[in-house]
């Protein structure tokens, strides 16, 4: 595999079960590209550990004044120069090239994950860890895929230079032999320290970019309560305990450097010392003792691999620990579409666990109390529930049994608070769609009008509002912009079904009024639900579902229940417990005195929620006329 073939056809699946197996897993999927670095590493370092037996010879032809030898020395010296110098360059190519596709293969599969859990992933894994995963963890993973190659052909060179110096010279070469694997193994005993402090240094990073994250999304509400400096000092707060980890981590691998620049010096001197000695008693010539001395100065280069590997290791494992903690997450129920073909299903929507059903065609609007009952029943109805349960059917067929893709194709559902990604108008609104249903008309249809002008005013140069740029995740725009464009690009998709939860909360009546007029007619023969309590939107729904205790307990219009249904009513106007209690009574008690003063044996609840419905029911008329005047 090569950068320019990325990204992978498919990247495979992940051995997910622990850190340790994730990156042996990476590692087994670039057995090509290890293989090619340990080829031109072994090229490298062979041909820079050759260097100094060339200059033993050289000095050593000297010595006895052959000429011959010193050519001879002198060519030696030229090839492995050239070598080292081809080595060198192609490990680097290859190396990183193990780096850029593994961590491209890191990303395809987490990206993969994160759309196949959908919104579910946000909700098991905190949105700091998933960037922190999706960033700096991904490089740290290619660092020890990328090292291990390297690190390889550096232990592999070490073993035949240490066999080669006990041929060459059997006195000197002992001891070499028994030094360097001492030199290796020395920091040893350090490492899982080292490890712990970088695991430290990483959790409490994490932390803090959790933090920061959530500082940043909800600034404009921090600045509105005037809370930017408890969360700056908390943030501060966390910094100095990522740095005092980062220092705490770093003197531990200052110590292991340390120690490799200690031991290969006393190394040197027992050399140098043992090495004077046998010359002094003829046991070894002065070329074999410059062969010898030089090979120890050499080695402490591939020696620094061993410190490289340790500290890509210590760092990598708790990335690929988070890394393989995420790609482990599965969905609620997942058959794998088990059902062959591609065909898109159609028919109602129907939702065995609440009795809940969309007719096919029609603009369904569901009531329910509990807002985080209908989240989870807006996901249901998508294919993708957070809880295991009884699968959601359209047209008969289970939406389990579907192939994930074409489940998401057929029931498009847009969440009660749905992000907009950085970028220009027109890229927003580029997604998969029908083509039944343009920009423009998506837009109108989502009464998007100002925020066009908004978006035009706010960005430079673009006289086209297709061309403006939106900021990241929209926050240059206010809740209900953001929530109609939001619409806007659901509209834009054409799905057989639309699930929308809640999708006009943030706008006012005035624009409510006309969204739900535009959605209706934009939407006209195709299946709509939307989660919502607002008259505005109710009144133009063709069937109107009350959810109670996660049941469906009354189906109609929207007036017809508010007058037959109390606990529909309950929650469409507001109306207190207390009230609805006394709303029960059937009338006043003989001897009872009123307590609304004026009128006679009438409950108080009950006169206050049948003015609250006389003034709900003026504005919903208001609004319908001032629609169909505008039309």
């Amino acid at each position: 595999m090569q950068i320019q073939d990325l990204p992978y056809p498919d990247p495979g699946v992940p051995d997910a079960r622990s850190g340790p197996r994730f990156l042996w897993w990476l590692f087994r999927n670039q057995l090509d590209g290890q293989f090619k670095a340990l080829a031109w590493g072994l090229l490298h370092f062979l041909s820079v550990s050759a260097l100094p037996f060339c200059v033993g010879v050289a000095v050593q032809a000297v010595v006895d004044r052959s000429g011959s030898r010193l050519a001879l020395a002198g060519g030696l010296l030229a090839l492995c120069c050239a070598g080292s110098a081809l080595g060198d360059t192609f490990l680097h190519r290859t190396a990183v090239t193990n780096w850029i596709t593994a961590a491209a293969r890191v990303q395809q599969v987490l990206a993969r994950k994160a759309a196949h859990l959908g919104s579910a992933l946000t909700r098991r894994v905190a949105a700091g860890e998933v960037v922190a995963v999706s960033t700096g963890d991904v490089e740290k993973i290619g660092w020890f895929v990328e090292a291990l190659s390297r690190f390889t052909a550096a232990a592999v060179t070490i073993v035949v230079v240490c066999v080669g110096l006990v041929v060459y010279q059997p006195a000197l070469g002992v001891v070499v032999a028994v030094g360097l694997p001492v030199l290796a193994l020395a920091v040893l005993p350090l490492l899982p320290r080292a490890t712990r402090r970088a695991d430290v240094q990483r959790e409490k990073a994490g932390r803090a970019t959790e933090l920061a994250s959530d500082t940043v999304a909800g600034l404009r509400v921090l600045r509105g309560i005037g809370g930017e400096e408890l969360f700056l000092d908390r943030y501060r707060a966390a910094s100095q305990e990522v740095r005092h980890a980062a220092v705490r981590s770093a003197r531990m691998w200052s110590l292991i450097s340390a120690i490799q620049v200690l031991l290969p010096g006393l190394l040197l001197i027992t050399v140098v010392w043992y090495g004077v000695r046998l010359a002094g008693e003829g046991r070894v010539s002065v070329g074999e003792l410059v062969a010898v001395y030089s090979s120890v100065m050499i080695l402490t280069y591939p020696l620094r691999h061993f410190e490289e590997i340790a500290m890509a290791y210590s760092f990598s494992r708790p990335s690929a620990r988070r890394a393989a903690k995420v790609l482990a997450l599965e969905r609620a129920t997942d058959t794998g579409g088990t059902r062959a073909g591609t065909e898109l299903p159609s028919g109602d929507l129907y939702d065995p666990a609440t009795g809940l059903l969309a007719p096919a065609g029609r603009f369904t609007a569901v009531v329910c109390g509990d807002p985080d009952a209908a989240g989870r029943l807006a996901e249901r109805l998508g294919g993708h529930p957070s809880e295991k349960g009884e699968s959601v059917l359209l047209g008969g067929v289970p939406l389990d049994e579907v192939p994930l893709g074409t489940a998401r194709t057929a029931v498009l559902v847009q969440d009660k608070d749905p992000v907009l990604l950085s970028g220009t108008l027109r890229d927003l609104l580029d997604v998969p769609r029908s083509g039944d249903v343009g920009p423009e008309p998506a837009l109108a249809a989502a009464q998007c009008q100002d925020v066009l002008a908004a978006l035009v005013q706010g960005s430079v140069g673009a006289a086209d509002p297709m061309d403006a740029r939106i900021t990241e995740r929209g926050r240059s725009l206010s809740g209900g912009q953001r929530q109609r464009l939001a619409l806007a690009r659901s509209l834009v998709t054409d799905p057989e079904v639309l699930v929308l939860d809640e999708p006009t909360s943030a706008v006012d009546s005035h624009t409510e009024a006309r969204i739900a007029q535009g959605v209706r007619e934009l939407r006209a023969g195709r299946t709509t639900v939307v989660f919502t309590s607002s008259p505005l939107l109710l009144d133009r729904a063709d069937r109107v579902v009350l959810l109670h205790e996660g049941e469906v307990v009354a189906v109609g219009v929207h007036r017809e229940l508010l007058h037959t249904e109390p606990r529909y009513r309950a929650v469409v106007t507001r109306e207190p417990d207390e009230d609805r209690d006394e709303s029960r009574e059937e009338g006043p008690s003989e001897g009872r005195q009123s307590p609304v003063p004026g009128v006679p044996g009438i409950p108080a609840g009950a006169r206050a929620r049948s003015a609250l419905d006389g003034v709900m029911k003026e504005d919903v008329m208001k609004e319908l006329e001032e629609i169909e005047e505008s039309a």
